[in-house]
């Protein structure tokens, strides 16, 4: 090098841990994200799922995730709280009054189930939260802050909140035994039949004054 060379350029280097591609703010990074965490949360349940696993489907850096959502139990979270949208109108169905609710209620929690674009994320909900503490905590935690609370501030009744979980326990069995172990002939019946036997027992815990 002679005296009036320039020194040679040092290469830069990436910051660790900066963002790449999409970036905080752009139109519809958070939604992507999130589409990526459902679609990876599905494939391989809770444990299995990572943030780099999430971030690289979205086709994002990892700390775009966190930036967004924080570690992977409030992603989950909000994974949930798309998935279960649709349940989220079970307060309105008891709103209209208590005059056959159990029948409107088991009809309206099996239209969600039986729809197959909504019971796929319900189901990968589940089946995480069947196999670990951590969802499970993350799930119980949400059905009782947006679904059963609510639920329980419609009954005019004592106990209401017991009266919220045993009816919620009620369908959630169904559930597990219709969509997720697939037990027959439960899995196999009719809505109507299912309606049938189980509308007199929700319909007994949220109305019975006895």
């Amino acid at each position: 090098m002679t005296e009036h060379e320039p020194p040679p350029e040092t290469p830069t280097r990436r910051r660790r841990g900066r963002p790449t591609g999409a970036r905080a703010g752009d139109s519809g990074t958070r939604e992507r994200i999130l589409a990526a965490a459902r679609a990876v949360f599905a494939e391989r349940g809770y444990d299995k799922t990572s943030i780099r696993a999430i971030a690289k489907t979205a086709e994002v850096d990892s700390a775009l995730v966190h930036h967004y959502f924080g570690a992977k139990e409030q992603i989950f979270e909000a994974a949930i709280e798309v998935s279960f949208a649709p349940a989220l109108g079970v307060p309105d169905v008891l709103a209209a009054g208590p005059d056959q609710v159990g029948e409107r209620l088991a009809r309206y929690f099996l239209s969600v189930w039986q729809n197959p674009v909504t019971r796929a994320p319900l189901l990968a909900v589940v089946r995480s939260a069947v196999t670990n503490e951590t969802a499970a905590g993350v799930l119980r935690g949400f059905v009782l802050r947006r679904v059963l609370l609510k639920v329980a501030g419609e009954l005019d009744l004592p106990d209401a909140r017991l009266r919220a979980e045993l009816a919620a326990a009620q369908m959630i069995g169904v559930v597990l035994m219709r969509y997720v172990l697939k037990v027959e002939p439960l899995a196999s019946a009719t809505e109507e039949e299912i309606v049938g036997y189980v509308a007199p027992t929700i319909q007994r815990y949220l109305t019975a004054s006895e």
